[in-house]
């Protein structure tokens, strides 16, 4: 084996060590014990320590453009509190073949023009627990199918949360925003920084840098196939 390849096999480990740790919701020490061994066997295919908590996608991807570090504005479509996977989309679409197939017919049980009506780059400004109910990824693929630019709520549920991020769809947490919105507004996303509406700032928080890794990429899969060498 070249030391190249000793090198990917060391950055994959580290790599998926991380994303295991960022959906935690508790302490791991074992996990912790793992993360500090690979990071000990990385740092010696370095020229310097690879610090504790440190993201190696970023020597990945740093020369790629960093697609969600950025600012964008975008028109609000405002909802409520609980919008479940079933609102998301019903299950009885879920037989159609593809994703673009049932993107129609999105959020069709509580409002169903709402599909026709977004336009790609558009924001969803939600209450709290967006995304409860049932796990299928669907959900989350048929809001970005939509080009949704990103969901913003008061918080969302966890499972769904990690099926966003898997599927790149930029999720963010506000409590304050959904009260201020009306629909058809123009909000201005700085993301991971702030929203600004009507010259008001809303502050948010900055997701972890594996995450915005993994969002960059457009999604856990193709992350992974660029962080193995499978794509340009």
């Amino acid at each position: 084996m070249t030391l190249e390849e000793q090198k990917q096999i060391a950055i994959d480990n580290y790599v998926n060590l991380m994303r295991i740790k960022a959906c935690q919701t508790s302490e791991n020490k074992e996990l912790d014990r793992q993360l500090e061994i690979a990071r000990i066997k990385l740092s010696t295919f370095s020229n310097r320590p690879v610090e504790a908590g440190s993201h190696v996608l970023k020597y990945v991807y740093r020369n790629e453009e960093n697609i969600m570090s950025e600012t964008f504005t975008g028109k609000v479509w405002t909802l409520g509190d609980d919008i479940d996977t079933d609102i998301i989309i019903p299950t009885e679409y879920l037989a159609l073949k593809t994703v673009q197939d049932m993107a129609p017919y999105a959020f069709s049980p509580l409002r169903p023009e709402l599909a026709a009506q977004i336009q790609p780059g558009d924001v969803i400004v939600a209450g709290k627990n967006f995304g409860c109910g049932s796990s299928r990824e669907q959900a989350p693929e048929i809001i970005k199918a939509l080009s949704v630019r990103c969901v913003i709520a008061r918080s969302f549920a966890r499972i769904f949360f990690r099926n966003a991020i898997n599927n790149g769809l930029l999720l963010i947490e506000n409590s304050d925003l959904r009260d201020a919105v009306t629909e058809g507004d123009t909000i201005e996303v700085c993301v991971g920084e702030k929203i600004v509406h009507k010259d008001r700032e809303f502050p948010i928080a900055s997701l972890p840098q594996n995450l915005m890794d993994i969002l960059n990429a457009g999604g856990l899969v193709k992350a992974m196939r660029r962080l193995n060498g499978l794509e340009g």
